[in-house]
Parts: structure tokens; sequence; C-alpha cells
């Protein structure tokens, strides 16, 4: 099973609010509880209202729902979405994308009336969130392409700033919240990042090389 798969079925049993053992989700889900425990630090991570500890469980704090809609609704109503995010992005490559692909979605559709944007619930974080990290996506990007270090200056949940180094490995996008998955030298571990918290990302003139321990791979197994 992917790893982006099994987020979403963890997110699926969450769903009914009562407390979920991480054994009993590994069980169902066919991993290890290492790999639960990881998943569920993503989705924290990532803003999924998801609450508990290991040893004891996790629940969700907040309803996840999504209005019920036909798969070609579903398609189009996500394609106007995302065509949305985008188009604010700060990255002129996906800007022009965008609005190219939105041309070619108005030339074939008929007429109809689109549902408006806030009947999306899934993420409890509004687009504002969101928008706060576009101006670093060039250079998140291009890091991560590069296998090029970073100087991040990143304010946690909890309004602590902080600067660290760290190799960044993966972007993620969790309804309206972007995370970055990276090798954190300031923790010698694999951290999460919301990309909306970060406040400075510099690219540093030195690049990285896969160490055992330290790639994408090592903190998910499953992907």
């Amino acid at each position: 099973m992917r790893r982006t798969d099994r987020l979403f079925d963890i997110i699926q049993i969450l769903r009914d609010g009562k407390l979920h053992r991480a054994q009993d989700m590994a069980e169902r889900l066919e991993v290890s509880v290492r790999t639960i425990y990881r998943d569920m630090d993503t989705l924290v991570a990532s803003g999924v209202p998801v609450e508990g500890e290991r040893g004891v469980g996790y629940m969700i704090t907040e309803a996840i729902t999504l209005p019920p809609l036909t798969l070609t609704a579903a398609e189009l109503e996500a394609l106007n979405l995302g065509m949305a995010i985008v188009g604010e992005a700060a990255d002129p490559d996906l800007k022009a994308a965008a609005l190219s692909l939105a041309e070619k979605v108005d030339a074939v559709l008929p007429t109809q009336v689109v549902a408006e944007a806030d009947a999306w619930k899934f993420a409890v974080y509004p687009f504002a969130d969101a928008a706060r990290g576009f101006a670093h996506m060039p250079t998140l990007r291009a890091a991560i392409k590069a296998r090029q270090k970073l100087k991040l200056t990143y304010r946690s949940k909890d309004d602590v700033l902080s600067e660290r180094v760290i190799r960044p490995l993966h972007m993620e996008y969790w309804g309206r919240v972007w995370t970055l998955t990276a090798w954190c030298e300031l923790r010698g571990a694999h951290r999460v990042f919301r990309v909306d918290l970060i406040e400075k990302a510099n690219a540093l003139p030195e690049l990285f090389v896969d160490e055992p321990g330290k790639t994408l791979g090592d903190y998910m197994p499953g992907s």
C-alpha cells in the first residue's frame, strides 16, 4: 500500500471520533506500530485535527467531512480548487500552468454553476494559512530537486522560533496545508514542517547525498 493511501485510510478510521490504538490500526493496515506513529506525526504536522499520544491512542477532535458529490462533480470541484490554490503561487511556472489548465477546462465544459469554494470542509485551515508559505515554494522545490541543504527560520505551532539546517526530501499537500519532510540536522532526526510556518528559507551552497537513516525511504518505509 502506498503511504498516501495509508494516510487516507487512517483518516477514515479516525473519522468516527473514537479513540483508536496504534496497535489496532497497525494490524488493520498490515504495517508496523512504528509506521503508524510516523504517519500520525505527519498528519498532526499537516494540520489534521488529531490528538493523542503513543501508548494511549489517537482521535480526531473536529469533524472532517466532504459534501455529498457525484464523481463528476467531485472531479470538477477538485480541479477548480487546485487551480485556485496554484494560481496564487509565487512560482511563475506553476501559475502559468494553472492559467493554461483553466483555459482548457473552460473551453470544454458546458455552462453550469460550480459549487462555492467554501463547500469544501475537509481542511480546518483557511487558504490564507497555506498562502503564507507560497513564497517559499520555488526555493523548496528547487532544493529538493538539486539535493541542496536549506537554512530555515521556523515558527512552530506553539509560537517558538528556531533556526535549523535541513535536508529537504519531499513535499505534500493536505487540504490547504503544504508540508515539507526533511532531515533536520539540529534534531538529528526526520521532521515534518508546515510550509506556512516557515518564515525564511535560504539555500546553502552545500549539497547532500543519501546516507543510511537520513533518506526519505527511511522515514516512509511504505512509500
